[in-house]
């Protein structure tokens, strides 16, 4: 589709198999599910973005994403020249941007990578943040798979000197105890910094996430979402009781929700991710005014993100500064059997990405040279 100031938008999507199947408590996934946008101007001047609907975060499925931009993206690249333009229209259509954050997401993703190519400037010049230079280090992520499985993804990230480690935990005790006790000896101590656990949103009552938190005797740096969204009492009263903090995902997703969380702002932690939050934009305003209330930051990716999303990510957790306690994502081909790029951002050992060491991105825009043969047209499905 071709807008009247010559902006042609183009939807696509990615659909590629994962190297393990990765599961938690909430779905199951073999394969990336995502929206990508192409946008070309008049000068053949082109950016990309991508979005990852997922129902039990944001509502959206990829076909409602799909027909949500065909219906909004003329509309936006009519209005929208700059950025400038883009923020006005974010601010615009807040209320629109909440019912389809993943869809918008790639749309504005592509945006800003166009007008920072057309700039000359990375996409943190044009929008005034410090470079992304690093070190960043990522989190090993451990789904809620078989025991074998978990135990050989698990001795591969230790090999790979990964210090960080986030747990989906199944609810069944038995099982969660027998991973948590890799952590519990000397040489768990050892070799991981710290370990959070998903709840993926399991129990119904304080009362038993307290029970099952206990049972795991192991110090957490947090538990992500334990009981049904925007349990924000329910929440506190878990982590008082196990003396840990919140991770909150589904349940934080707009900065004026901040205002309103109970207690002392230690307990709480944001899970800020790009494509959940409706874009860089607004993900940068929620990472401010999470840091300016005092809680802690994690900028998540969702399972499957390609090089795309882990680009406007690093912008994200280098604007976090010291409120940054861990990062997820940058698995590029670790977990993908393709990225959408040649040259995928993904960490290596340690789970440290360091632009300014390994040669940085590309310098203009997100930096990322997509493969258009690998995309798969959405414009007539």
């Amino acid at each position: 589709m071709t807008t009247r100031q010559g902006l042609r938008v183009e939807i696509a999507t990615f659909p590629m198999p994962f190297r393990v199947v990765f599961r938690h408590a909430t779905a199951a996934r073999a394969a990336t599910e995502n929206v990508i946008v192409r946008v070309t101007d008049g000068d053949g001047i082109i950016g990309h973005g991508e979005g990852c609907p997922r129902p039990y975060v944001t509502g959206e499925t990829t076909a409602s994403a799909i027909g949500f931009l065909r219906e909004t993206a003329p509309a936006v690249g009519a209005e929208v020249h700059d950025l400038d333009g883009l923020r006005a229209w974010v601010a615009a259509n807040a209320s629109l941007i909440d019912e389809h954050p993943a869809a918008f997401c790639a749309l504005e993703l592509a945006l800003l990578d166009l007008f920072a190519r057309r700039a000359g400037e990375t996409v943190e010049r044009h929008l005034g943040l410090p470079e992304a230079v690093g070190p960043f280090h990522y989190s090993a992520v451990l789904g809620d798979g078989r025991t074998a499985g978990f135990t050989a993804r698990l001795l591969r990230y230790r090999l790979a000197g990964l210090r960080h480690y986030k747990l989906k935990l199944s609810g069944d005790l038995d099982r969660d105890r027998a991973k948590m006790r890799w952590f519990t000896g000397p040489v768990g101590r050892a070799v991981a910094s710290s370990v959070r656990v998903d709840a993926n949103n399991l129990w119904t009552t304080p009362e038993e996430a307290i029970d099952h938190l206990r049972a795991l005797a192991v110090p957490l740096l947090g538990i992500e979402e334990p009981l049904a969204a925007d349990d924000h009492a329910g929440f506190l009263a878990i982590a008082e009781a196990v003396d840990t903090r919140v991770i909150l995902d589904e349940s934080l997703l707009r900065t004026g929700q901040i205002a309103g969380l109970p207690g002392h702002p230690d307990r709480w932690i944001l899970n800020c991710r790009i494509s959940k939050s409706g874009g860089l934009l607004r993900s940068l305003a929620l990472i401010d005014a999470a840091e300016a209330a005092g809680l802690g930051v994690i900028v998540g990716a969702h399972v499957g993100e390609t090089s795309l999303l882990t680009r406007a990510a690093v912008a994200a957790a280098s604007a976090a500064g010291p409120a940054l306690l861990a990062q997820e994502g940058a698995f590029g081909t670790h977990l993908l059997a393709e990225d959408l790029t040649d040259e995928p951002i993904m960490f290596g050992r340690g789970g440290r990405l360091a632009p300014a060491r390994d040669g940085g991105f590309g310098p203009h825009g997100l930096g990322v040279a997509v493969a258009a043969s690998r995309l798969q047209s959405a414009e007539s499905e």
